[in-house]
């Protein structure tokens, strides 16, 4: 069953301003080569990281708000582990997709109740 996932990217582009747009479009179809559905993209520009890591002391950051299977994200944190742009990740589960038909019978049901 698909869950909806956050996914926080800490990007490294020192000095790199104009490819962060390339590496994004690559990260998104990265997911979507492992069997996420990406909803949406948020760019969250430039930060200032609260202490120095591995010598940087700021970061692009990008958040996906994606659909998949739990082995799926399993293999995306492999490779995103991997890639040496991902400075830092942070995954947050939102909880299951409920397929349409399905919530619109519960929307009914409580209607009727109340």
């Amino acid at each position: 069953m698909k869950n909806r996932y956050e996914i926080l990217l800490a990007l490294n582009a020192a000095g790199k301003e104009e490819t962060n747009k390339d590496l994004i479009e690559r990260l998104e179809k990265t997911l979507a080569a492992e069997g996420a559905q990406v909803e949406q993209v948020q760019r969250l520009e430039r930060r200032e990281f609260a202490y120095p890591h591995d010598k940087l002391k700021s970061a692009y950051f990008v958040n996906y708000i994606v659909a998949a299977e739990p082995s799926a994200i399993t293999k995306i944190r492999t490779k995103f582990s991997l890639d040496e742009e991902v400075v830092l990740q942070n995954y947050l589960r939102k909880g299951a997709v409920k397929p349409a038909g399905k919530a619109r019978k519960v929307a009914k049901k409580t209607a009727k109740a109340a």
